[in-house]
């Protein structure tokens, strides 16, 4: 009769593998669909999360169920280094997020993002043209400055409560005074006011602030990842201690085994 710790670890391992259908599911779906930039950027990172999370699982629930110890010898290797890998990716983040934060405008419903508020590190991920042009498409594809609910050149429109993306992305910053030409162009020539464009696949997506933007919203993603982490973390912990007393089950059942056959019984 199979061992608590054993029927634990291949428990949650079943769980974890029928978790994994519907990750990989969508992956292949993705990959098989003409779909856009964003959709093709997604797919192999889902594709490979996918196959990890399953073939990880299989090796833990045949090693713990069936006593197969080098499958769960692999398996508890694999989820030690994962806790090495999300202790530190946990400090990273909070290190890298840790500088940054939108201004907020006088009389407006909005904040203004600079770019130079955030890490060198962060800046640098988004002043890289593929990195830009593959996260330039998913703003696109999500279509958020369409779905802003007015008509972006009202006045009411500065007075609604906007996302970063928003902020930073679908209107010119505050510093260009909101003046326009004839042309549709803002009159002033200081910094993003340049980049400026009064055409709807345009906007100020080549602005530097529609990258502090990205990057605000991408740090409030990294911190409320940061903070799972630490539960994910410590279930980890449990699940790979639990993981050690079902390795030492199938090594003292060996060895059990062993002994009996030494002895000559059946």
């Amino acid at each position: 009769m199979p061992r608590i710790s054993n029927g634990v670890v291949g428990f949650l391992n079943f769980l974890v593998f029928l978790l994994s259908i519907p990750i990989l599911g969508s992956g292949v779906w993705l990959a098989t669909r003409h779909g856009t930039e964003c959709e093709k950027f997604l797919t192999g990172p889902v594709v490979i999360l996918g196959l990890f999370v399953m073939l990880v699982s299989l090796a833990g629930f045949i090693g713990a169920c069936f006593r197969v110890s080098c499958l769960l010898w692999i398996y508890l290797f694999v989820t030690f280094l994962l806790i090495i890998l999300l202790f530190f990716f946990t400090i990273f983040a909070f290190v890298v997020t840790n500088k940054g934060a939108g201004k907020v405008a006088s009389d407006k419903g909005y904040r203004q993002y600079r770019l130079g508020d955030y890490s060198h590190w962060l800046q640098k991920r988004v002043q890289n043209g593929e990195n830009w042009r593959r996260i330039e498409s998913c703003i696109r594809d999500a279509k958020v400055c369409k779905d802003s609910g007015v008509n972006r050149f009202a006045a009411n429109f500065y007075e609604n409560n906007l996302s970063p993306i928003q902020s930073g992305c679908c209107k010119p910053p505050a510093s260009c005074g909101f003046g326009y030409g004839n042309n549709g162009t803002v009159d002033t020539l200081d910094g993003d006011c340049t980049s400026w464009r009064n055409e709807e696949d345009l906007l100020c997506y080549q602005c530097d602030s529609c990258k502090a933007a990205v990057l605000a919203s991408l740090k409030n993603d990294w911190r409320k990842v940061a903070a799972l982490n630490i539960v994910v973390l410590i279930f980890l912990v449990v699940v790979y201690s639990v993981g050690c007393c079902a390795f030492r089950n199938n090594s003292s059942s060996r060895s059990s085994y062993g002994y009996a056959r030494r002895k000559g019984y059946p």
